[in-house]
């Protein structure tokens, strides 16, 4: 197995406000609606998916048909050139309908970063420092 993630797929609750979240709110690209059932973004690397939560877990495994709820173990980050940008997506998160879980800082590791969650509660860290990029816009990871 070649280590690559080609699609990160999000189980969402509503299709339609899920795609007005990332396509209207933050500005993620995309020619899929929800029309399709499944919305995908283009995005610098993997690509976003967004797909019926109900309808991910039943293709699963029937046994997965549950809400989830709390915290799953998993965040989501997009790494940005300055701190200027970590505040700046912050904010339009927010406008956008996110909630702010943690304010942008300065973190532990050395760089400046804060969480929001979307509207199915998925955690996204905004962060800047610690990583260069390459031309095609992914990290640079020594």
């Amino acid at each position: 197995m070649k280590p690559r993630i080609s699609i990160v797929t999000l189980g969402v609750g509503d299709l339609e406000r899920s795609l007005r979240f990332y396509r209207d709110g933050l500005g993620f690209p995309t020619t899929w609606t929800a029309d399709r059932g499944v919305v995908f973004f283009r995005t610098e690397g993997t690509c976003l998916a967004l797909y019926p939560l109900k309808a991910l877990a039943g293709d699963v495994s029937e046994a997965f048909d549950v809400p989830r709820s709390g915290f799953a173990g998993i965040t989501l980050a997009h790494n940005v050139g300055t701190r200027e940008e970590v505040d700046a997506i912050l904010l339009r998160a927010e406008h956008a309908g996110a909630v702010i879980e943690k304010p942008a800082q300065d973190a532990f590791w050395g760089g400046y970063s804060g969480y929001f969650s979307d509207p199915d509660g998925y955690l996204w860290e905004i962060a800047w420092g610690a990583f260069d990029f390459n031309e095609d816009g992914s990290l640079k990871i020594p």
